[in-house]
């Protein structure tokens, strides 16, 4: 058993096997994912987990080279991550059908989303 990190193991898995380039989304629990995407379903209730603390944990262990913010989100979703490309929210939804994953949190908040683009270490 893991001491620490990502304890779930569907989660744990995806992250593994990311490679360079690769992306794959953190959502609210209203996103509708594209048919083909892997759905990494976080969501309890409403709210439960939170969108901000996924993507904290996420990001604890995922080395990310850009991330995609809409315009439309709340400044607090985009202030996650260091200069996000900015774009309208039916682009993103778009590109969700390029994700490896989506991580389908119990956020609420309108246009909690952000897909990531893995980087590596060095």
């Amino acid at each position: 058993m893991r001491k620490t990190g990502i304890l779930n193991a569907q989660l744990a898995r995806a992250i593994n096997g990311l490679g360079h380039t690769d992306t794959f989304a953190v959502a609210d629990c209203g996103l509708p994912i594209p048919a083909g995407v892997e759905v990494i379903d976080l969501a309890l209730v409403f709210g439960v987990p939170r969108f901000h603390d996924v993507v904290r944990a996420i990001l604890d262990e995922v080395v990310v080279e850009a991330a995609v913010v809409a315009k439309q989100a709340p400044g607090d979703v985009a202030s996650l991550v260091d200069d996000p490309q900015l774009v309208d929210h039916d682009d993103l939804k778009r590109a969700l059908a390029d994700c490896k994953f989506v991580v389908r949190t119990g956020e609420t908040t309108p246009y909690a989303n952000i897909i990531f683009r893995s980087g590596v270490p060095f």
